[in-house]
């Protein structure tokens, strides 16, 4: 005879459920290696490139495009010839900063610590002001 099926003590999340959107924005592909290397400041289209060797320029538009339309990431033209622009981070997308980087000290911890990524160059602050203290970069 089979075990009693236990009721779920957490609520049922309700039909936009904030978590689920968050997690969908960082499921795209790149997404969470395009947020990490603007944690450490403005970023051009080609920069990006060199920061991301694997990710095509057709994928990187388009998750640049996303991020831009979901407020996670600012485009600045640049006054200059040949025209350009830079990418940041924006407010919302400096609060997505911090759950990154617990995401990738689980990850490391999954990984048994068999791999070192280098810390970023600054800290970044948190949604409520507090600074947060660098963590290993994305595996990628």
């Amino acid at each position: 005879m089979g075990l009693a099926l236990r009721k779920s003590k957490v609520a049922a999340p309700p039909p936009s459920c904030p978590l689920t959107q968050c997690m969908a924005l960082l499921r795209g592909a790149w997404a969470p290696n395009v947020i990490w290397y603007l944690s450490a400041g403005p970023r051009r289209f080609g920069e990006l490139r060199h920061d991301i060797p694997r990710i095509s320029a057709r994928v990187l538009s388009a998750r640049l495009r996303e991020l831009e339309s979901k407020g996670v990431v600012t485009r600045h033209v640049l006054d200059s010839s040949p025209p350009s622009a830079e990418y940041r981070l924006s407010e919302l997308g400096e609060e997505l900063i911090p759950a990154i980087k617990a995401i990738v000290a689980v990850g490391m911890k999954l990984k048994d610590g068999r791999t070192t990524c280098p810390l970023p160059e600054r800290s970044v602050q948190s949604g409520a002001g507090a600074s947060v203290a660098p963590a290993p970069a994305l595996a990628q």
